[in-house]
Parts: structure tokens; sequence; C-alpha cells
């Protein structure tokens, strides 16, 4: 079993039913203890000792031995184990390829976000510059300004806004989740849990560092979709 299966926990039950009979045998050591217990159960009760048929009643004193060698169950019921993993894979098969072509509809949603993001995150440094001039405006009144000063002040806030790294990075993440969503068949599933984890971390990141609420409000959209393939991520294997 753990060769057909590489993530997740399954339980397995075996029941025999065996064709015939076999051979009666007497636990002679369980019997005695049976016996005795009842007979002192009996006694102190007032009743009548328990007679043969009520002792071998017990469980454990008679017990049925098969007629045949030791062993001979493994073939068919390893048999069965193997039929039964070959109609689990197939049914996971099918499952995983409706559950692909879900997770792929995802990540292009995450990958049409991203590029919203790089979109509105690049008219982030005029929007600030004009911000601050507006800003500085109104606290000055017409005391002229020191356009070096203004200049250095918004490339600070800039250097602080700026996403660009996080956008590349929640690119290969996206990248990378495609490309295991569509691979050789293997198990991908820690993986692909992995890389949810590191798009989460990008789009945080992106979300602390943003001043403008365009950028705010396509994070949260991109969080729910995410949440979505976190969900499903979970049935891969």
């Amino acid at each position: 079993m753990r060769a057909a299966l590489d993530r997740g926990a399954v339980t397995v039950a075996v029941h025999v039913a065996r064709a015939g009979g076999g051979t009666l045998r007497i636990d002679s050591d369980a019997a005695v203890r049976a016996h005795g217990e009842l007979a002192a159960l009996a006694a102190r009760l007032g009743t009548a000792p328990p007679d043969l048929a009520l002792v071998l009643a017990q469980p454990g004193v008679l017990a049925e031995v098969a007629d045949r060698a030791d062993g001979d169950d493994d073939p068919p019921v390893l048999g069965a184990l193997d039929a039964a993993l070959v109609q689990l894979d197939a049914m996971r098969r099918a499952e995983g390829d409706a559950l692909a072509a879900e997770l792929s509809a995802r990540i292009g949603e995450l990958a049409a976000l991203r590029t919203t993001l790089a979109t509105v995150a690049a008219a982030v440094p005029p929007a600030l510059t004009k911000r601050m001039h507006e800003r500085l405006r109104r606290l000055l009144d017409d005391t002229e300004l020191d356009p070096n000063r203004v200049a250095q002040e918004v490339a600070l806030l800039a250097d602080r806004a700026d996403v660009t790294e996080e956008l590349v990075r929640l690119s290969s993440h996206l990248d990378q989740a495609r490309a295991l969503i569509s691979g050789d068949g293997k198990p991908v599933g820690r993986r692909l849990d992995f890389l949810v984890q590191e798009i989460g971390r990008e789009l945080n990141t992106i979300g602390s560092k943003s001043p403008t609420t365009e950028i705010s409000s396509t994070i949260v959209e991109a969080k729910a979709v995410l949440e979505k393939v976190r969900e499903q991520v979970q049935n891969v294997e």
C-alpha cells in the first residue's frame, strides 16, 4: 500500500470467510479458568454449579481450526487488496483530472490578479509624489519647497512601497504551481501545499506595503481565491 499511496491516511479492514469446516479445538486452560470463575460465582449466588455446555460457550474455550496450511489465506487476500488499489487509483485519477482543472482555473485567477497588482503598483510613485506636494502646500502655504528634499522624501516613500520583488516571486510561485499541476503524475501535494504558503506570504507582504486602496482590495480578492486553492490542495496526493 505504501508503494501505491504517497499521501493521506488509509485504513484497510480484511474479513476472511472460509468455506467448509475445520477441526474444533478446546483450550483446556481457558476451560478450567472459565469453570472456576463460574463455579465460584454459582457458589456465591447459591445456584447450581455450571455444566459443561455453559463452560464451552465461554469465549476462547472452543475454537475452530481450519484444515489448511499456514498462509493459505495470503494469496486471495493480497489479490483482493491489489484489485482494490487498482480501482482506487482509477478513481483518484478521474477525480484528479477534475481537481487539476479546478486548480488551473484558480491559479489563472491569481495570475490575472497579479497582473492587476503590477499595473496598480506602477502608478504608486507618481501618486505619492502628487500626494506629498499637495500635503506640503497645505501645511506650508506659500513657502517655497526644496525640490531636492521633496524628491528625497518621495524616493523614500516609493522605496518602502515598492513591491517589485514580491511580484516577481509571486509570478515564479504561480508558474511552479502550474508546472506541478500539469506534471508527470508524480505526487505533488506537499510541494503545492508549500507553494500555497509562499504565495500567501507574498500577498501579505504586498498588502502590508500597499499605500493604496486599489492594491488592498486586490489583495483581499487574491486571498479569497488562494483560500479555495488551499482547500483543494489538501485533496492532492
